[in-house]
């Protein structure tokens, strides 16, 4: 597997590639091309012109959360796609309309367009996209300590109601050494997709794993987040995105993490 950062919070020094606070990933796996998030804008079609990838053969699209931070690119890349059909797999509360404080929160590409431009899959239950890679679907929460509020509201129905980020997913690939996770956000919790990753692909071992953690501070959950990695032995740790300094800086304490920035590259075989 190769995966490639097309847009994260923060940037390398020395290069010409632009960030924003958001997330996108340009995997290969098992000779499929796969676009995990795209970002809050066209930001990561600009930097893989950049970087010379080309995206308009992706074969999936893969949404971790409905979050406008994650899918605000979605629009731009229909422009980009060529005729083939691309499946776009996601959990169907992703695609439903989301606010906060009485703001759009949530995916601002129009439904009726990515009905025709995509093959849709909505599910909450794992989704195997290749041989080695599966979308984990909706996440079993089960580490109290990683229990949020709502984070905003979603529509259901005519009403709104509090949004607890049901739609929060991520990617498990199996390597040799075990499997590798990335995640967008982990409103869910690193933790709780980890356990569920496990269980989904019937493997123990997690060679390592990289994405958003969403937290911020050096506080109990980022204290017991740390642990846990330490504690199964998951070494390749690559947080990013929504994951604060003071937290890595926390979680490096305990355990060893990797830097994160747009055009990062890492190959797992």
């Amino acid at each position: 597997m190769r995966l490639t950062v097309l847009v994260d919070n923060n940037t390398q020094v020395g290069t010409k590639f632009r960030g924003e606070p958001g997330l996108s990933y340009l995997l290969e796996v098992d000779r499929k091309k796969i676009l995990f998030d795209t970002g809050a804008s066209d930001l990561f079609i600009h930097n893989a012109i950049a970087m010379n990838l080309d995206l308009s053969d992706i074969d999936v699209v893969v949404l971790s959360h409905g979050h406008g931070d994650h899918t605000g690119g979605l629009e731009y890349l229909l422009d980009v796609l060529g005729p083939h059909q691309t499946k776009l797999v996601m959990h169907p509360f992703a695609v439903v309309e989301k606010q906060k404080d009485g703001q759009q929160f949530g995916m601002t590409a129009p439904l009726k367009k990515l009905k025709e431009a995509f093959t849709m899959i909505p599910s909450t239950k794992p989704v195997w996209i290749s041989e080695h890679l599966v979308f984990l679907g909706e996440i079993p929460r089960r580490h109290a300590f990683e229990n949020q509020e709502p984070l905003g509201e979603r529509i259901e129905g005519d009403s709104l109601v509090p949004d607890n980020l049901l739609d929060d997913s991520a990617l498990a690939v199996r390597t040799e050494k075990g499997l590798f996770i990335i995640s967008g956000c982990s409103h869910a919790g690193i933790c709780n997709i980890i356990d569920y990753a496990r269980e989904v692909c019937h493997e123990s071992r997690v060679t390592g794993l990289i994405g958003g953690f969403h937290v911020s501070k050096a506080d109990e959950r980022t204290q017991k987040t740390a642990e846990f990695l330490r504690d199964n032995h998951i070494t390749n740790l690559y947080p990013c995105h929504c994951t604060g300094f003071v937290a890595k800086a926390a979680i490096n304490a305990i355990i060893p993490i990797g830097e994160v920035a747009v055009g990062t590259c890492l190959n797992l075989k």
